[in-house]
């Protein structure tokens, strides 16, 4: 449940686990999951595996650690990863690419977090000794940065292709997949089936208290426990959490197009309100990215009238914030933060 009285929109990990998941958070079997016996654990992976047609998947504490342990099981140190500039394993993920697998990073350009094969193939590098190995492409999709972007499936298909001829791995950092399949009406298993690993996170959109998971074919998933392993990141009796996100992944999936329809309501109210500028019919899923004009102050000065009027949102820049719809908030809850936006702007 949402904390009473706050219309809590700074992302869609704030939800809290609903009775239902606490009851089989609490009712799961459990076992060790280092030494790989949890049973629960194991369905999860097992059901992740299914859904998106790989071999084998991995349980993980985060989504950073999914995507950094896939990162980490496909490249060596000097590769060269290629992904967009916006993305999440950029900015979110504390350098991790460099730290962890050694790999430098080759930014694409393109509108909300999407690029083509033309600047795909301007990043490949040449092939020879000066030059670092061009070798992983990741698509983040939905894109955060890019609004809670779909990627087209046929773009997909085109770039992985592309990034095949030349010997590259693909990683699909899909911690929002739930929301592009349902958006778009794609399967999830016709995104997965384009790249080597899936990363896939419990704890945005559907409701789980934390953790993700990396699917693959059995030898890289086998890398992806080991490195998890090395990572920290594996847990002992860890079926209660995944108890939570079988629960999420059988229940929470469908019920993600309401936050879609409640984004566009807010897009909506918030381009009516003076000095708020965005476009509603550029918001595809949950994630609504507002600018705001210099005369109402910064971002972040204006995110703090609203958390005074009991709206939480993240202020992304000088003149940019975020609001992020989820479970726990209602219809009626947004047409209220539309109303408190309005009295901040005077």
């Amino acid at each position: 449940m949402s904390i009473p009285g706050i219309i809590d929109l700074r992302s869609d990990t704030v939800t809290r686990p609903s009775a239902a998941m606490k009851r089989a958070m609490m009712e799961a079997a459990l076992g060790d999951d280092v030494l790989g016996d949890d049973p629960t654990v194991i369905a999860l992976q097992e059901r992740v595996a299914s859904l998106l047609g790989k071999e084998a998947a991995c349980f993980v504490p985060s989504g950073t650690m999914a995507n950094q342990a896939a990162i980490r099981a496909l490249t060596e140190p000097g590769d060269e990863i290629i992904c967009h500039r916006d993305s999440h394993i950029i900015h979110y993920e504390t350098g991790a690419p460099a730290v962890i697998s050694g790999c430098m990073i080759a930014a694409a350009d393109g509108p909300r977090g999407r690029f083509t094969l033309d600047e795909f193939d301007r990043l490949v590098r040449p092939d020879n000794i000066h030059a670092p190995r061009t070798r992983l492409l990741v698509i983040e999709n939905t894109h955060n940065r890019g609004g809670g972007s779909v990627w087209p499936i046929d773009r997909i298909a085109s770039l992985t292709a592309r990034a095949r001829e030349l010997g590259m791995k693909c990683h699909l950092d899909g911690a929002r997949l739930w929301n592009a399949s349902v958006a778009s009406g794609v399967a999830m298993i016709e995104y997965a089936r384009h790249f080597d690993t899936v990363a896939t996170c419990f704890s945005k959109g559907l409701g789980a208290p934390a953790c993700s998971a990396v699917s693959g074919d059995r030898s890289t998933i086998a890398r992806v426990a080991r490195i998890r392993k090395m990572l920290g990141g594996a847990m002992r009796q860890s079926g209660l959490l995944a108890a939570a996100a079988l629960y999420a992944i059988e229940h929470n999936i469908g019920r993600l197009a309401d936050d879609h329809a409640n984004a566009k309501r807010l897009a909506s109210g918030f381009a009516r309100v003076s000095g708020l500028r965005v476009d509603a019919s550029e918001v595809e899923t949950n994630i609504v990215y507002v600018d705001i004009d210099p005369s109402l102050g910064l971002a972040a000065d204006f995110c703090k009238r609203m958390h005074s009027r009991g709206v939480w949102m993240l202020p992304t820049a000088p003149q940019r914030f975020r609001a992020v719809t989820h479970m726990d908030v209602s219809a009626e809850q947004i047409d209220r933060a539309i109303e408190r936006c309005a009295a901040a702007s005077v």
